[in-house]
């Protein structure tokens, strides 16, 4: 695969596990990112620090971004040292950020207009799948830009499927998202359930993740709260967030979502009581 000059803004949790591959894929990347010391690591394996938005982008061919929220996608592109203020006709921007379906269809027009080439591309895996290059990725804006990026995307990706028009990318995540956050449930009252009979919840995890109740959070997360791991593959403050773009979307739609209403109840307690920070696993603070 040919070499591409790449712009990277947001190197998280997963970003710079992304970044990484491309490194390591051959690519050139530059990246930018709120603190420069959190990047040191990635500068040390051969990225460009960048001082702005504008600067990471000036002259890249591909433009990926990975931010916490709405408000910072919204920021990194329009704002004065924003991505549209430097790239240039032909660039293709792809946001990564869990965000607005309403957003994605705002930059995918403005870029249009800028003769660039826009994608909402929001992922699912977590800091696993970010480290293994095996996140699922769910695309949404022009089909044949798609088919150009899929060779990128599969430096870091497994799960690669285009979903639609813009937008459609970030509406598949809503769809992730309300599984995650609804599903946390089953797994803490599971753990919960399970430590309040005396079972030795390690043997209980091979017998119900081998069979219908198998899922990804059973399978990675509750081993971390039987170890009270709760250091974040995903934020509680970034699903709160998630779920409210979702509960959003669902009132346009005329659709009640009474699950999920009670999923962001409880998490919203746990950031009340300065859970925020941790990973969705933390839920099962509310059971103890």
């Amino acid at each position: 695969m040919e070499a591409k000059k790449i712009g990277f803004v947001g190197t998280g949790v997963m970003g710079a596990s992304i970044v990484k591959h491309l490194i390591s894929a051959g690519h050139e990347v530059t990246i930018y990112t709120r603190t420069k010391s959190k990047a040191d690591a990635l500068i040390s394996l051969g990225a460009k620090w960048a001082a702005t938005p504008a600067e990471a982008s000036k002259g890249q061919q591909i433009i990926f971004t990975m931010v916490g929220y709405p408000i910072d996608v919204e920021e990194v592109y329009n704002g004065e040292q924003g991505i549209f203020s430097s790239a240039t006709a032909g660039t293709i921007v792809v946001d990564m950020t869990t965000s607005e379906p309403t957003l994605a269809q705002k930059l995918y027009a403005q870029a249009k207009e800028m003769g660039i080439h826009s994608l909402d591309a929001p992922v699912s895996g977590g800091d696993i799948g970010a480290k293994n290059g095996t996140l699922s990725l769910m695309i949404g804006g022009d089909q044949e830009v798609f088919e150009q990026l899929k060779p990128i995307f599969e430096v870091f990706g497994e799960n690669i499927v285009y979903q639609g028009n813009a937008g459609a990318g970030q509406h598949t995540k809503m769809c992730n998202q309300i599984v995650i956050a609804s599903g946390m449930i089953g797994v803490c009252e599971s753990m919960a359930y399970g430590l309040s009979a005396g079972l030795k919840m390690e043997d209980v995890l091979r017998s119900i993740t081998a069979g219908a109740a198998g899922s990804w959070s059973l399978s990675n997360l509750a081993p971390r709260i039987l170890n009270e791991d709760l250091d974040p593959g995903f934020y509680i403050k970034h699903i709160i967030k998630d779920m409210k773009i979702a509960l959003d979307e669902a009132e346009r739609m005329n659709l009640q979502l009474p699950g999920l209403s009670l999923a962001k109840s409880m998490y919203d307690k746990l950031l009340e009581e300065g859970y925020g920070e941790n990973g969705t696993q933390a839920l099962i603070k509310y059971y103890r």
